[in-house]
């Protein structure tokens, strides 16, 4: 009996120590943020704001730089100053916070040393493909698309093959290939700063063709036939801006019923498939809104591309198909196939309609696909930048400090 009494003693004089450790520790903890808190506010007024015109989340050091998109550092001729890098904007003026960008990325690039940066707007005529090309005859060192996925891949596509990288502000609904890299799409100082200096990558693109003697065009993300590309056609623009990329999911649910093509895919190894098909999409890469993951394998630097092709004859089969995607099992799910390759060709029995990175881009019978590999130059967050970014989310100083690493 003593020795029971004993041993109970000591276990409630351990788990008394161990609450008053977690106590003290806590208490540790808030104190150290509430003096971080004290220090950011009155050093530098806070941090991440869009408009303000004071110091950014990196006022007191670096902001978190990578190799940067090939800043010049040659000194200039005949005694002339060294040319400085200078930043282009494109930005669709038709989005929010399309005036914010202009102000902001002035603010940044001077901060930076830059020069002030070249601003062209897109147009209903031109989404942003004439607009990066007289960029780079400027001699722009980053180009910056402020848009949606119709902005970026315009943008992008001008720029594939060149040395000038993209960099990305995040202004539309989907934002898939911000997604995709990683680009923060609720910060736009961020996004800015990514884009200015963050790490430059290689990436694929990809090429469709709609006609066998037509031109190419790029896409970024995914290009497709059937019902997704039926669903970007009819999508409610008032409710995309009302509720954004839900309202995809409503014009999916008038889709769903849709009748079954028949084509024949061929491989870039000559074998021929034969299918009745609901939609055919081809990914350079795989994430979408909401966290799903249409294409689990793909990688948007393997030089490859990813083709999903879904069959589902009724409404029950749909929800096995929903199955498989969210699983991350489309590559033996229930009415999905997957194929990988750099090229395919797509013959249809009718003509269906086609999309483009989420923009409807008409009808055809045939699509020929392509990956175009290494041919494009985007702007990454580096580690710290990530690290920088979480930081501020949880209200911490973006200059890193000796209470809390996340």
């Amino acid at each position: 009996m003593p020795l029971y009494r004993t041993g109970m003693t000591l276990e409630i004089h351990v788990a008394l120590l161990v609450v008053l450790a977690a106590i003290i520790l806590i208490s540790g903890l808030l104190i150290g943020r509430a003096l971080v808190l004290r220090a950011h506010r009155s050093g530098d007024g806070g941090a991440g704001g869009t408009t303000a015109s004071g110091a950014g989340p990196d006022s007191t050091g670096p902001d978190g730089a990578g190799s940067g998109p090939g800043q010049r550092t040659s000194s200039g001729e005949d005694g002339e100053p060294p040319r400085r890098d200078r930043a282009a904007l494109v930005v669709n003026p038709t989005k929010a916070g399309a005036d914010d960008a202009r102000r902001l990325l002035l603010r940044l690039s001077r901060e930076k040393g830059w020069e002030d940066p070249l601003v062209l707007e897109t147009t209903v005529a031109d989404p942003g493909e004439g607009q990066a090309r007289e960029a780079v005859d400027q001699g722009a060192t980053v180009v910056i698309a402020a848009g949606g996925d119709g902005t970026v891949r315009a943008v992008g596509g001008a720029l594939v093959g060149t040395s000038v990288a993209l960099g990305i502000l995040p202004l539309g609904t989907g934002n898939l290939l911000a997604r995709n890299l990683d680009v923060v799409l609720d910060r736009p100082e961020w996004a800015l700063r990514t884009a200015l200096s963050g790490q430059s990558a290689l990436i694929d693109t990809g090429s469709l063709r709609v006609d066998p003697d037509g031109p190419a065009r790029t896409f970024l993300v995914m290009a497709g036939i059937g019902f997704d590309a039926e669903v970007m056609g009819t999508v409610n623009e008032d409710l995309k801006d009302r509720v954004g990329w839900l309202a995809y999911a409503e014009a999916g649910s008038r889709k769903l019923l849709g009748h079954r093509v028949d084509v024949t895919v061929t491989t870039d190894d000559g074998e021929e498939r034969q299918a009745k098909i609901r939609s055919i999409v081809a990914g350079n890469c795989g994430r979408l809104q909401g966290g799903v993951w249409l294409f689990p394998d793909a990688e948007i630097d393997d030089g490859l591309l990813d083709l999903l092709i879904v069959s589902p004859r009724n409404l029950a089969e749909w929800v096995g198909v929903l199955t498989s995607i969210i699983g991350k099992r489309v590559r033996r799910g229930l009415h999905t196939a997957t194929l990988q390759g750099e090229t395919f060709t797509i013959r249809a029995s009718e003509g269906v309609e086609v999309q483009v990175d989420g923009d409807a881009y008409g009808t055809t019978d045939f699509l020929e696909l392509a990956v175009e590999p290494a041919s494009l130059y985007v702007m990454r967050p580096t580690p710290d930048i990530k690290r920088r970014i979480r930081r501020e989310a949880f209200g911490l100083s973006t200059a890193g400090g000796p209470y809390l690493t996340i």
